[in-house]
C-alpha cells in the first residue's frame, strides 16, 4: 500500500497545501544564506522528528560542517541514508553523526574537536507529559531538559556560537505539568545567559506523525494488525516534520538574543481532534472504521484480521493522562508580542531573564534532591512552584 504521509498531513492535518514558513524562506532567503552557508553547525538530538527536519532545512544553505549528536545510533543511522536518498539534499565529507550523549564527558571532547561551532541547536529533550510515571522518569526529564541544558550553556560561554537554539514547547506557556515545567525553566536558563551568547528558542505544538506521537502509533499498529486506541476530545495545534524544521532553522539564526518564537495559528481553523485523525486516516487506508466498546473487543477483532479485511478496530477512549492540557496557548498575557516582523510567525520579547545565580540556586536545590534515594514527586513540586508562580 503506498501511504503518502506528507500528503495525508497536507490534506488532513494542517489543511495547508504549502509550508505555513513559506514566505518568511522567501524573504529572508539572502540573509538565510548569509547566517548559514560555509558556516559550522553542531546539531543536539538530530536524530529526531524535529532535530532531522531542523537538518533538512538548514543543509540547503551549504554550511562547511554539520556535526550531529544523539543517543538513538539506529536513528543517525536512519538520518544519513535518508539524506543520502534525498534529491534535493547534499552532504559533505563534514557531515559527522557520533552516538553520544551531549551529557557525558565524551561530548566535550567531539565539540572541542570540530569547533568552533557557529551555529549550536538543542533538540535533546523529553517531550511526552505521559513520561512523569514516578520520581526516577521525573528525574531523568529535569535532568535531561534542564541540568544537561545548563552544563552544555557553560560550555558555549567559553566557545561562544554565533547562534545558540534551544527547542522549547508550547507547554511551557503556564505549565501544568513537569514536563511543561522543566522546559520553563530551561527557557529562564538559557535567558539568563542572553548577554553572554546569542540565544534564542521556539514554542509549538504537535508535529503531525513525529517519533512517539499518537498518529505515527496508528501506522505502526496498522502494519502490524494490532488495534487502535484513540483519545476522544482532544484538540491540539498541529504542524508539519517540514515546518518544524523551518520554524527552528527561521529561530535559530535571524532571532535576537532572548527571542521565543511561535506559530501564529487559528484555534478555529488550526487544530485537530486526534479522533478525526484517526477517522480520517482509516478512510485514507481504504478501509471503514469498526467502533469498538472496550479495549479488549478491539483487541479480538484484530487476531482476526487479514490482508484482504475491509475494516480496521478502534476503540475511541476518554483521555486518562494526568497533567495533560485541554487547550494550547503559545504565550502568556504578560509577554509583549511582535507580530509583524516574520509572516506566520510570533515573537515574544520580553521573556524574563532572572540572574544566573538565582536559576543555580534552583538547580542546587533539585540537584541535592536527586542525590537521595528517597523523596517524593512533591518535593520537586514545590521547588518548582516556589520558583515559577504561574505552575498549576
Amino acid at each position: 500500500m503506498d501511504i503518502n504521509i506528507s500528503k495525508f498531513i497536507s490534506k488532513f492535518v494542517t489543511k495547508r497545501s504549502e509550508s505555513l514558513l513559506l514566505k518568511n524562506l522567501k524573504n529572508f532567503n539572502k540573509k538565510l544564506n548569509h547566517k548559514i552557508n560555509n558556516k559550522s553547525a553542531l546539531v543536539i538530538g538530530g536524530a529526531g522528528t524535529i532535530g532531522s527536519s531542523y537538518i533538512k532545512a538548514l543543509l540547503k544553505y551549504n554550511p562547511s560542517k554539520v556535526v550531529v549528536v544523539d543517543i538513538n545510533e539506529n536513528g543517525l543511522t536512519e538520518l544519513v541514508r535518508d539524506l543520502r536518498s534525498s534529491h534535493k539534499i547534499r552532504i559533505s565529507n563534514d557531515f559527522i553523526t557520533y552516538p553520544i550523549n551531549f551529557g557525558d564527558k565524551v561530548f566535550e571532547k567531539v565539540f572541542k574537536k570540530h569547533g568552533p561551532f557557529q551555529i549550536v541547536a538543542n533538540f535533546a529533550a523529553h517531550k511526552h507529559v505521559r513520561s512523569e510515571k514516578d520520581i526516577f522518569s521525573i528525574e531523568a526529564m529535569i535532568e535531561n531538559n534542564l541540568l544537561k541544558a545548563n552544563s552544555l550553556l557553560k560550555l558555549l560561554v567559553k566557545y561562544p556560537p554565533e547562534h545558540f537554539f534551544c527547542v522549547s514547547t508550547d507547554k511551557a506557556a503556564n505549565p501544568v505539568n513537569i514536563m511543561g515545567a522543566s522546559k520553563k525553566l530551561m527557557e529562564e536558563l538559557i535567558m539568563s545567559y542572553s548577554n553572554k551568547i546569542n540565544v534564542t528558542t521556539a514554542r509549538f505544538a504537535n508535529v503531525a506523525f513525529s517519533n512517539g506521537s499518537l498518529p505515527l502509533g496508528f501506522l505502526e499498529r496498522f502494519y502490524k494488525k494490532q488495534p487502535w486506541t484513540c483519545p476522544l476530545g482532544i484538540k491540539r495545534f498541529f504542524v508539519s516534520p517540514e515546518e518544524s524544521g523551518e520554524l527552528c532553522l527561521i529561530a535559530s539564526v535571524l532571532g535576537e538574543t532572548g527571542d521565543i518564537f511561535f506559530p501564529k495559528l487559528d484555534e478555529k481553523n488550526d487544530t485537530m481532534y486526534f479522533d478525526d485523525i484517526a477517522k480520517n486516516l482509516i478512510n485514507y487506508l481504504g478501509l471503514k472504521i469498526d467502533i469498538c466498546n472496550s479495549e479488549e473487543e478491539a483487541l479480538e477483532k484484530s487476531s482476526i484480521l487479514s490482508d484482504d479485511s475491509k475494516t480496521y478496530p478502534v476503540c475511541f477512549v476518554e483521555s486518562n493522562t494526568s497533567g495533560e492540557k485541554t487547550y494550547e496557548e503559545f504565550y502568556t498575557e504578560k509577554e509583549k508580542l511582535d507580530l509583524k516582523k516574520f509572516e506566520n510567525l510570533g515573537v515574544i520579547k520580553n521573556a524574563i531573564k532572572r540572574d544566573l545565580t538565582e536559576i543555580e540556586g534552583v538547580i542546587e536545590n533539585l540537584q541535592n534532591i536527586f542525590l537521595s534515594q528517597d523523596y517524593s514527586k512533591s518535593e520537586i513540586i514545590e521547588i518548582l512552584n516556589k520558583y515559577l508562580p504561574n505552575f498549576k
